[in-house]
């Protein structure tokens, strides 16, 4: 199933997605039913690889009409390459500290003459060389359809920002607060209501603005009112949530109608 996310971000409107953290394809399915644009997969802090439960999760998507983007777990090119064949729409590095890093990152994930990304055409993304394959078509396509976002979440990251954002091939940015907070000794709050946290935050979409590059950022509370705020502010592809915190949320409520139950029967 073709998925148009980067149409959808062509818009000028935000696009939203979810992070799933549990490795079960019944999330990024009901994510699909539901009508986010894309689903964020970590393979960095969750139990999955680039392996077959991965597989299961991008089928998923496939299925549920849902763009899947995998954050990878480091920026090692074969880790890239196998996300994008296994048949990712996108990726999302982690810990991209400066430009050099970047080319890199910019050269594994396309095919020349833009990079250096080795090609078979014995994998998903081509297609399995079934009817019609063609190299040409198959590279071109990848190049001009595949999303890359890297992360900004170092003090590394904000000290060569310029130099990053420079390199050609960044479609979006993901700010970290989390791990922008841990590293520079900060109060970790994902609402970003921590000054220097919003201060960051801000220079990058700035920054961003400038060249035209997106911005991902985590919408927390998940409530219309912060994601008109954060998109006001230039924030216009919002996470929305994630399955481990709607699993806890619904725990909550069962946890909740049951004290009151025990309370109502001593």
């Amino acid at each position: 199933m073709s998925i148009d996310l980067r149409d959808r971000m062509a818009t000028g409107g935000p696009v939203f997605g979810m992070n799933v953290y549990s490795g079960s394809p019944a999330a990024v399915e009901i994510a699909g039913a539901w009508g986010l644009d894309f689903v964020f997969i970590d393979a960095e802090h969750s139990v999955l690889g680039l392996d077959l439960p991965m597989e299961r999760m991008l089928l998923a998507a496939r299925l549920a009409g849902i763009a899947p983007l995998v954050r990878v777990p480091d920026s090692a090119p074969t880790g890239l390459r196998k996300a994008l064949e296994l048949g990712a729409s996108g990726v999302i590095v982690p810990q991209v500290h400066d430009a050099a890093q970047m080319r890199a990152i910019v050269a594994a994930t396309k095919f020349p003459p833009l990079g250096r990304r080795g090609g078979d055409s014995s994998v998903r993304s081509a297609g399995w060389a079934g009817p019609g394959f063609d190299w040409a078509e198959y590279a071109d396509h990848s190049n001009r359809e595949t999303v890359i976002v890297p992360m900004a979440e170092s003090p590394e990251f904000f000290d060569n920002i310029d130099e990053i954002l420079a390199v050609p091939g960044i479609d979006a940015v993901h700010f970290g607060p989390a791990d922008f907070a841990l590293s520079n000794g900060l109060t970790v709050d994902y609402s970003m209501r921590e000054p220097a946290v919003r201060e960051a935050m801000r220079l990058l979409v700035a920054k961003c603005r400038e060249r035209g590059i997106h911005v991902m950022l985590p919408c927390m509370p998940a409530t219309p009112e912060q994601a008109a705020e954060l998109f006001g502010q230039g924030g216009d592809m919002l996470l929305v949530g994630n399955d481990i915190g709607f699993l806890n949320q619904g725990c909550r409520t069962a946890a909740g109608i049951a004290q009151t139950l025990r309370e109502t029967q001593t």
